[in-house]
Formats: structure tokens, sequence, C-alpha cells
């Protein structure tokens, strides 16, 4: 394309972009501050969110972009949208990045838009790669790139798509680009489903524009799902042990899994030897995965799911992110999945009860501890504990006992459940996984609070359960309680959280 082709091009997109955030700006300013509205999460400022997208640590910052749709809070035209934090607590919202512009990436009714992606420092120039996506366009899905030098505005390449098509006909979706550099080779992985299998295909370039098709790194068993979103592969641990992160469709309850095993460049193979469900909540869903300038790996994911009740689009706003999680990998294959160290900045007024035992068939409020944005560590001792007892917290009751969100134990079954059957409007269910206390009889529960959310670690990280849940305001209150037995409580933490902002 001409030097004046190339202009038009961006003209056009900057047009768009320019729509979308003149949009963007009248609806947050009918977004009221509402019962819904998190305090320290990132969420959109107005219009629907959902997959994270180009989660990347650039010159000192951390940027997240998002699939959003800055018209309504509705599932429509995915633009990305932007913010950035300097502490992964505080974030700012920047101008929307990426808007539909093109025939590989606009249409006019149906599915369309830039689809999911990831970001990546090509050598200063942050560059975005995404799908391009056109319900009834042929191919619907192909890979696109734009690039910025300043970090906000973005140039769509006019050599895009930089790759124009699946490598074979007959597969069931192909999107979801994770782009990292290995050796100075340039490695993506996409998402695609072929003969009922979800599969993560992979290419490699040496400048992200030429790239050459490698082969089907992973796919599934036969068990996992029929086409892989979102898939994410990196390096974890040590020499060529890696983690596959895979949001698979059509399996049941299950909405992420991750794989652990060994991958090699020379093949282009992941080996994988351990798989497992990533988090065991309702609304985890498209997590990706970036590595920061202190050489972790974190984790965020959207903390919703396609097909729920989502009783905040009433209010002009849908969708939100988890909390950043540190990923570390065990030696059995299994991931320690924990919230990031700087979350401990936001905590306020500290408050704890220790070694207390809870009588069987007995709830005991806490009336010094209440709030909808809390953080709690409990650490109950099942070795002092009858060996049948249940044993847990109630979270947002109300005064009078009708609405809660129960977290709970159970000692014979060593199951951990989060019941929201009780927890306002919204959806509703109970959250189940299997969890072991840990090898001095210990069971630790770490939790989040914010106003429309849950997010559970338990055991350091072994198991984490990631909820919505929507209660009255004046639903504050924390209780413990004991079932079947007595429980002994060795500890509970708790904090209130604020954030500058």
């Amino acid at each position: 394309m001409s030097d004046q082709g190339d202009k038009e091009l961006n003209r056009v997109h900057e047009e768009r972009v320019d729509l979308a955030n003149k949009a963007l700006e009248q609806a947050s300013a009918a977004v009221a501050e509402g019962n819904y509205r998190l305090y320290y999460h990132l969420m959109p400022p107005a219009g629907w969110m959902n997959d994270p997208n180009g989660l990347i640590y650039y010159k000192g910052e951390y940027h997240a972009f998002y699939q959003h749709n800055p018209y309504e809070p509705k599932n429509g035209p995915m633009h990305w949208g932007h913010a950035k934090s300097k502490d992964l607590v505080n974030w700012e919202h920047l101008p929307v990045a990426l808007a539909p512009s093109e025939i590989y990436d606009r249409g006019e009714t149906g599915g369309y838009g830039c689809w999911s992606g990831s970001a990546v420092d090509d050598n200063g120039v942050l560059t975005l790669i995404y799908t391009g996506h056109v319900d009834g366009r042929t191919p619907t899905e192909v890979q696109c790139i734009a690039t910025s030098t300043d970090g906000v505005t973005f140039n769509k390449a006019a050599y895009n798509p930089v790759i124009a098509g699946a490598p074979e006909e007959g597969g069931f979706g192909f999107r979801d680009p994770k782009v990292w550099q290995h050796d100075g080779v340039w490695y993506m992985v996409i998402g695609y489903g072929k003969d009922g299998l979800g599969k993560a295909l992979l290419y490699k370039s040496p400048d992200l524009r030429d790239w050459s098709y490698i082969g089907v790194a992973a796919e599934s068993d036969g068990t996992m799902g029929d086409m892989w979103e979102c898939p994410d592969l990196f390096p974890l641990g040590s020499g060529d042990d890696h983690v596959l992160v895979i949001s698979p469709m059509n399996m049941g309850t299950t909405k992420t899994m991750y794989l652990t095993g060994k991958f090699s460049y020379e093949t282009g193979l992941f080996d994988y030897r351990y798989a497992e469900r990533l988090d065991y909540g309702f609304d985890f869903y498209a997590p990706q995965t970036f590595l920061d300038g202190q050489g972790r790996r974190i984790l965020i994911g959207w903390m919703n799911i396609w097909g729920a009740q989502m009783p905040e689009q009433e209010h002009g706003w849908m969708g939100a992110f988890t909390l950043p999680r540190e990923l570390k990998l065990s030696e059995d294959g299994t991931l320690r999945i924990e919230p990031v160290e700087e979350l401990r900045a936001m905590r306020g007024t500290h408050h704890r009860v220790s070694n207390l035992s809870i009588c069987a068939g007995t709830e005991v409020p806490l009336p010094e501890i209440h709030g909808d944005a809390l953080e709690l560590i409990a650490v109950f001792n099942t070795n002092q504990s009858a060996s049948d007892v249940e044993f847990g917290l109630l979270l947002r009751c109300s005064e009078d006992g009708s609405e809660y969100t129960e977290v709970s134990y159970s000692a014979a079954d060593r199951k951990l459940s989060v019941d929201r059957n009780h927890s306002g409007t919204g959806e509703t269910g109970v959250s189940e996984v299997n969890l072991s206390p840990l090898e001095d009889g210990r069971i630790k529960l770490h939790i989040f609070i914010d106003r429309s959310s849950v997010e559970l670690f338990a055991n350091n990280g072994l198991k984490t359960v990631t909820n919505r849940i929507y209660p009255k305001p004046d639903s504050l209150g924390i209780k413990l309680f004991a079932r079947n037995g007595e429980a002994f409580l060795e500890s509970l933490d708790t904090w209130k959280l604020t954030t500058e902002g």
C-alpha cells in the first residue's frame, strides 16, 4: 500500500476510535457509583468488557487491554479498551486503542470487531496482535497487528492481515493469538478446533509480519472441549517446563484449564503430563498471563462468564477483571496461584481473632468485622476439630440472616464449597473443589471481597474459586460457623481495603 493509502487507512481508524471515545465519555457520565461498582478491580468506565487482551509490562508500567463495546453494556462490535497502572492496584483509563474499521474486522450486522489477542514490545514499539473477525466473511477470522510508539495511539498495519486464514479448511475457530519471543524469533499460538478436538496451533516469524505455520503444538485428548479459546503457552519453572492455559468451548462446567509439561522449540510440540481446571468458580474465563519487570508470571482473567445474568448491565456497564495473580509451578506439575504482593498496599484497619472454638450448630457473628471491601485470611486446624465437621464463613450477611455467601469446608468429604444460593440477585449455585488439608492439618482460606465479587485462594493458592455476587448494599456482616461437630479457628486476620483513587 502507498503512503497515501496507509494514511487513509489510519484516518478511518482514527475516526472510529474517536467516535468510540466520545460515546464512552458520554456513557460514563451516566454510570452511577451503584451498588455493584467494584472498588479495587479493573472494570470499564461504561459499556461492555470481556476478555483481557494485550497484558504487558511496558516502559515501567502495566498495560491492560480488553474486549470492549463502548456503545452499550452488551456484547457487540468489539473494540480494545485500555488502562494502565504503576502498581497493579490503581488503574488509569486510557482512550480506546482499537476500533473495527477495515474489511477484515468490520461488518454491518452480527459479530465483528477486533477480537482477542496479545501485546509485545518490539524494540520499543508496543505491538498488538489481534483477531479480525467478521461474521459471514470468508475467512471469518484472520490475524492482524497494530503498533504504537507512545503506548496510547495505535495504527493498523497496511499489510494486514498478517495471517490470512487457518492452515486448513473445516476447522472451528481460528483466533486469540498469543505471541512471545524466544532466541530472537517470534512465536504465536492460536486457538482452533477440528473433528471435535480443541487445538493450539503454532506459528513463528522473524519480524511479526511474515509468519510460518509449524503445526499443532497441543490438542485435546477428547475430554477438553472442541475448540481452545485464548491459548497461552509460556515457560514456568526450570528447563523446558511450560504451562498451557486454555479456555475450552463446550466442556460442561469446566471453563478454563491449565496443562503442564515440556515444550520443545525444535519440534514445536508441547508434551503435557498434567491437566486440571484453573479456577473452580462460576465467573472466571479467558485468562491471559504476562511476564513483568520482576520476572513474575502474572495472570488476569475475565471475572464473568458467557450466558450468565449480569445485573450491572442495568447500571450502564458490564464486566470486570480478576485480581492479578502470580503463578508458580510445583514439582508435581500443579500450579500455585496467589494474589500479587502489591495488593497488600490496600490494607487498612486490621482485626485479628485467635484460638476460637466454634460449637457444632452455631454461628458466631463478628460485629467488629464488616464491610464490602475486605481481605480475610482464616486458618482452621482440622487436627483439633471433629472428624466430620463442616466449618467456614458467611460473607456479606444481612442483619436478618436471609442474605449471605457461604464458604465452607467439609472435613469428611475433603471438599471446599462456595454457596451463593442466598447471595442476593443474579446467578445462584454452589462451586465445589476437592481439597486436602496442608501437611500440618490446617485449612487456609484467603478471601477478597469487593462489592460484587468474592475471590478465594485456598491452601496457599493450591485451589482458587472466583464468583460474582450481587447482595444488597447493607448486607455487610461476617460470621463463623460449624456443623456436625466442633471446629477450631486458629486465626482470622481481616483488613478493610482502600485504594488511592
